[in-house]
């Protein structure tokens, strides 16, 4: 599932208000590198020892829930003695993440997206090499399997980072999610094209005055943005967070490719008319979940719909069974074959990864809880919540891995609703082709009014509108190079290019903004930049071709 964002470093000082224990954050010197060392064949014990770690989630919009008072952390305090502190980005990661590091007071664990920040930590020898424990413990070895892990090396040869959500199959949940009463009541019309769309939308302003016809989430994020542009592209597999599309075997500029630039144009005419939100750029994620909540939206679109939608879904059927929200197939522009039409991307490295820092006063025992948490006891208790005869699992089956199925699940699912919608958020290191292979297969069992709302939209919708970008993985340049400056400059136009599109006041105003972010792309070493990328998109082929 990709959620981009761009994320980079600014100078900063002490950053000591978080409830971390002085002796576990400040960073420590490593005598020995890890390859170096003997590691004890040994297993950690998760359990027998209180397990006290720091964790950081280098978003500016992600606060970490409350440890131990949803009922799957808890789970995990009580029966392996895990505390995990979180600590805030304060609305603004790229300082936060500085001011940790110029005051040398890291967290445990660092959880964000494998570029810019976390490589520059990693060129700055503040994270630990995994190698060793990868050998050492089964489950991220077992799962993940050589490409993986081989895409996840730097260029020194070792692994920093703990890939979350990695698979070898198709998955992720961006997409279009439809208000079922709203469209029940205008007729259920034809909604496949972007002229459909625009009239559907049209329909709902002027019969539902308070409800938003196309909501967006938080479009500063590209959320709903990026999912128009699909729309109106084949293949588009790099969408905007490389500023670049891929077209004959290169990348060129996302301003000047033709896709976008219609896209560019519909969402300003959406904007314009209002029937997007007209803060967009800047409403919070709570303030969209509550509109979901109220049945307040016609369509939602984003990078990730599934959770909030599952969530007012459940609310809204509470009230009327035939009320709530489903997915539709991905909207297309007439003319363009829609198989080819992708929402959303997945890769096989997944969304981010979870970094250990040289902090952590025992990092081998951060590692034994992330490697659990991505095997299928960890999975389980995360993705169902606590096992018992009175929960959702009880145990395994005989081969150890599938879980046996209570018979609440499929009868009484509101509690796991709320049971996902925390965890989910507490899910850095998520084993996709475990989670999505036991719920589907179980799920193919159940009658369709017992099946899990996101389960079954995924099975049905959003896995088979997902394109695999696996070969766009890790094309950034670093953040001390030539090209990674550049990217920086070009970061800054981008952002300006793509609100200022968004509040155009006619086509010619929308199409100029873009023309003048290209031609300042240019000044600032564009070409360059779109020649480093193109490059490494070709060397991820030949890996992914074994070459």
């Amino acid at each position: 599932m990709l959620v981009g964002v761009v994320l980079s470093l600014l100078a900063g000082c002490s950053f000591s208000q978080y409830p971390v224990r002085k002796e576990e954050i400040l960073i420590q010197p490593v005598q020995l590198e890890l390859q170096d060392r003997d590691v004890e064949k040994t297993l950690y014990p998760l359990g027998h020892e209180p397990l006290n770690i720091s964790f950081y989630g280098h978003y500016s919009y992600y606060t970490m829930p409350q440890w131990g008072t949803d009922p799957s952390s808890k789970w995990i305090q009580d029966n392996l003695n895990i505390h995990i502190s979180g600590i805030s980005a304060d609305g603004n990661a790229k300082l936060t993440l500085r001011k940790m590091i110029a005051s040398k007071k890291l967290p445990d664990i660092v959880w964000g997206e494998r570029d810019l920040d976390l490589e520059q930590m990693r060129e700055e020898d503040l994270l630990v090499p995994l190698d060793a424990y990868i050998e050492k413990y089964p489950n991220l070895k077992h799962w993940a399997g050589e490409k993986v892990l081989n895409l996840l090396r730097a260029s020194n040869g070792r692994i920093y980072y703990f890939p979350n959500y990695y698979s070898n199959r198709a998955y992720g949940n961006a997409g279009y999610v439809l208000n079922k009463k709203i469209y029940r009541e205008l007729g259920s019309p034809k909604l496949e094209t972007t002229d459909d769309l625009y009239q559907y939308l049209i329909k709902v302003k002027e019969r539902y005055p308070d409800v938003v016809p196309f909501e967006t989430g938080q479009a500063k994020e590209g959320h709903g943005i990026d999912q128009l542009f699909s729309a109106f592209k084949e293949d588009n597999l790099g969408f905007t967070r490389l500023y670049a599309v891929a077209e004959g075997g290169k990348m060129t500029s996302i301003y000047l490719d033709k896709g976008f630039r219609e896209s560019a144009l519909f969402v300003a005419k959406l904007m314009r008319e209002g029937l997007m939100p007209s803060g967009a750029m800047i409403q919070t994620g709570d303030q969209v979940t509550e509109k979901l909540m109220k049945g307040k939206v016609a369509i939602y679109a984003s990078a990730n719909p599934m959770l909030d939608a599952m969530r007012a879904d459940a609310e809204l059927r509470k009230l009327n069974s035939d009320n709530g929200y489903m997915f539709i197939d991905p909207i297309y522009k007439q003319g363009l074959d829609r198989s080819k039409i992708y929402p959303g991307t997945y890769n096989n490295l997944g969304w981010n990864v979870t970094a250990i820092t040289k902090s952590a006063k025992n990092p081998e025992a951060i590692f034994a809880m992330l490697d659990w948490m991505t095997g299928p006891e960890g999975s389980a208790v995360q993705m169902w919540g606590p096992p018992g005869p009175e929960g959702y699992w009880n145990g395994f089956m005989e081969d150890g891995i599938t879980p046996n199925f209570t018979t609440r699940y499929g009868s009484d699912m509101d509690e796991l609703t709320e049971i996902q919608a925390v965890s989910n958020q507490m899910i850095w290191v998520g084993n996709t082709l475990y989670l999505d292979q036991t719920k589907s297969n179980y799920e193919r069992m159940l009658p369709k009014e017992q099946r899990n709302w996101a389960t079954y939209w995924q099975q049905n919708v959003t896995w088979k509108s997902q394109g695999d970008a696996t070969p766009f993985i890790n094309v950034r340049p670093a953040s001390n190079s030539e090209e990674g400056h550049i990217m920086r400059n070009l970061e800054e136009i981008w952002l300006d290019a793509r609100e200022g599109a968004l509040f155009g006041q006619n086509d010619e105003e929308v199409l100029s903004i873009l023309d003048q972010a290209h031609h300042a792309s240019m000044e600032v070493g564009f070409q360059k930049y779109l020649e480093y990328i193109t490059k490494r998109w070709h060397d991820n082929i030949r890996v992914l071709n074994n070459e």
